[in-house]
């Protein structure tokens, strides 16, 4: 990004940086990164590791333990001591004398002089051995082997390039580095709509979304343990605000609404109040607030919808019509995403007034930050403008670092990416439409290759989206995303009703839920769907136990895919540097049928060497199998992945 924007990390993760470093001639060279916290601390000295051969690419793993804005800078420099080793090795090697090593002997005495100034960072106990180096080197008694051997030694070695002696130094541009909370990157995201807990419905023939009674915080918070008991860490609630009545939605998008229909929480906006405030068919702003302690309770944080947008009669359209469009008739204009119309919103037009418009969504952000959220999941970013969201979230990440934002843009790439690189925390992703084996890897590994800006957040269902693979798929199909979300990405989101393998259609060709809860109450037992076999919460509890238990998961960087002989099975694994724990998955892409293959396994990336075999404890089952590089494997509807955790024999 050529330091445009600050690149991205998270405490704990290990963040790769590079650098291409040469010079003329054959001397050789290295480098270190420069590293200063937000505290203004700096980091001791990173030594950089030469890359791929003929590359000329340097590499350092750097681990950060302070989150907020970090700088770091590469210093790339002539290295004579690595210079001068290799010539005097190459030239003992090759039977040269005393005589004729006279010069190369005194070049390194005099480069450990310099090691063992005052000024060199060498502690003081370490001086007097280098100092007996150099009077061996300079000894011409000894034999040319007897000379040298002390500059080989593995501890001076060290101490020479812990403390190196740099001849021409260049120095990169100074950089930014954004180090988030863990959160940022790992989470499991539970969506829900707090309106449909606890709701009832009136059962009229005639109108069978018609609602004998709405849900509440209060019946939301009892929800919560449901949640929680499932292992996710984030509940995301869609608008929880006021709902327009003004051209208010029917169910399935009907533009003729009762006086009984709830509207879209999109819809934002009524004599209620605005933004700022609570439905009042939900409660109060003190009954949310209860939802979100008790959510922290249970060891979840809560994320709550930012839709810059209104209804017809929010307190915004009187008081500030110059904020939106206004068309030839003189109507303002509603929000059209062709096909689909969306006559209960209004966009907000970023041009008319933007010190007005932005100074006002951040006091929104600010006064919900004060009820205790710190994530916000952002409706359609890709429609404002991205210089605000660039200062929107500068300004609110300065005074609350903690706060996350996550993009719901469902775009084109480069406006994904570029939401991303100018501070989005994550983003939603095209995972939905990655449904075959060569689809998934080559999004996946796009994926890899921007997680030091972009991280994304594997939702296998959201209320707008219902991907015909899940339509039409069956059980199998909604096991099969579930696994490859939470394995794929470090964060990853289900929307409720996917437990209990919802798939219906609003009509055929179309993306939309039949009777979606966008529209209307929907109220579902959980419990009996339990009790009687119809839902998946065993299995995503399952899931988000593994996730948590394997810090291999918690990472997007460190996925290989491994070799397999069928298009409709992938295998990969994930592996984590610091504690070596490892994860490999075999999972199947097709939902219908059971296939067979045989894995060709990259063992160094499991951790092993290429003959080992190792234990694979399957975390789904419990079974022990003895694997190697080569293993048959059988998948199908019943048993649609293997999770394992391998362990070294």
């Amino acid at each position: 990004m050529a330091g445009e924007h600050p690149a991205r990390a998270v405490l704990g993760e290990h963040l790769p940086i590079s650098a291409a470093v040469f010079r003329e001639g054959h001397d050789a060279v290295a480098a270190n990164v420069v590293l200063r916290a937000p505290s203004g601390r700096r980091l001791p000295f990173v030594r950089m590791e030469p890359g791929a051969p003929g590359t000329d690419r340097f590499i350092a793993d750097i681990l950060l333990d302070e989150t907020g804005m970090w700088t770091f800078l590469v210093e790339a420099w002539s290295d004579p001591f690595s210079t001068w080793g290799h010539s005097i090795a190459v030239k003992i090697d090759a039977g040269q004398g005393g005589a004729d090593l006279a010069n190369d002997f005194e070049t390194g005495a005099r480069l450990f002089d310099k090691l063992v100034a005052a000024d060199s960072g060498v502690d003081e106990g370490e001086r007097p051995r280098l100092r007996e180096v150099a009077a061996r080197l300079r000894d011409v008694t000894l034999t040319v082997e007897q000379r040298a051997a002390p500059a080989f030694d593995p501890d001076v070695t060290r101490l020479a390039r812990e403390h190196p002696v740099r001849e021409l130094l260049t120095t990169s541009p100074r950089y930014t580095l954004w180090v988030d909370r863990p959160q940022a990157l790992f989470g499991s995201w539970y969506e829900f709509f707090p309106r449909s807990i606890g709701a009832e419905l009136a059962g009229d023939a005639a109108h069978p979304a018609k609602p004998a009674r709405h849900g509440t915080f209060a019946d939301a918070t009892k929800h919560l343990d449901y949640v929680a008991e499932m292992g996710f860490d984030v509940v995301y609630l869609p608008p929880i605000h006021p709902i327009g009545e003004v051209n208010r939605k029917g169910p399935n998008n009907s533009l003729i609404a009762h006086d009984w229909d709830v509207g879209s929480p999109w819809a934002i906006g009524s004599k209620d109040g605005g933004h700022d405030a609570v439905n009042p068919q939900l409660g109060t702003l003190a009954d949310f607030r209860a939802f979100v302690e008790r959510a922290r309770e249970l060891g979840m944080e809560v994320a709550l919808d930012f839709a810059l947008q209104a209804a017809p009669d929010h307190p915004w359209v009187t008081a500030h019509p110059e904020w939106f469009t206004t068309n030839p008739d003189g109507t303002i204009a509603y929000a059209e995403n062709p096909p689909k119309k969306y006559q209960d919103i209004y966009p907000i037009n970023f041009d008319n007034d933007p010190p007005g418009i932005s100074g006002e969504c951040l006091r929104i952000v600010e006064f919900w930050i004060g009820a205790g959220v710190k994530i916000f999941r952002v409706d359609n970013p890709h429609t404002k403008p991205v210089n605000f969201w660039q200062w929107l979230i500068a300004r609110v990440k300065d005074k609350h670092p903690d706060v996350l934002f996550l993009a719901e843009a469902f775009t084109r790439p480069a406006m994904m990416h570029e939401l991303a690189k100018v501070g989005f925390t994550q983003s939603y992703t095209y995972f939905t439409w990655r449904n075959t084996k060569a689809e998934l890897e080559e999004y996946v590994g796009e994926l890899v290759g921007s997680a030091h800006y972009m991280r994304p957040n594997f939702f296998v269902n959201t209320p707008d989206i219902l991907h015909d693979y899940l339509q039409h798929g069956g059980p199998a199909a909604f096991r099969i995303r579930a696994v490859l979300a939470a394995m794929l990405s470090p964060s990853w989101g289900v929307y409720s009703g996917y437990e209990l393998f919802e798939h219906s259609a609003v009509r055929p060709g179309s993306e939309e839920y039949l009777d979606s809860e966008k529209y209307q109450l929907r109220p579902r037992d959980f419990a009996a769907a339990q009790a009687e076999g119809r839902s998946l919460a065993a299995f995503l509890t399952t899931l988000n136990e593994i996730r948590r238990a394997h810090p291999a998961l918690h990472w997007l960087r460190n996925v290989h895919f491994h070799k397999i002989d069928h298009e409709a099975i992938t295998c990969f694994s994930k592996r984590d540097r610091q504690t070596g724990d490892t994860v490999l998955v075999v999972c199947s892409t097709d939902p219908r049928t059971a296939v067979e293959a045989v894995t060709s396994l990259d063992l160094p990336e499991l951790g092993l060497d290429w003959a080992d075999g190792f234990r694979a404890r399957d975390l789904l089952t419990g079974d022990v199998y003895e694997w190697g590089r080569s293993n048959y494997v059988r998948l199908g509807p019943h048993r649609v992945a293997h999770i394992f955790a391998v362990e070294p024999v």
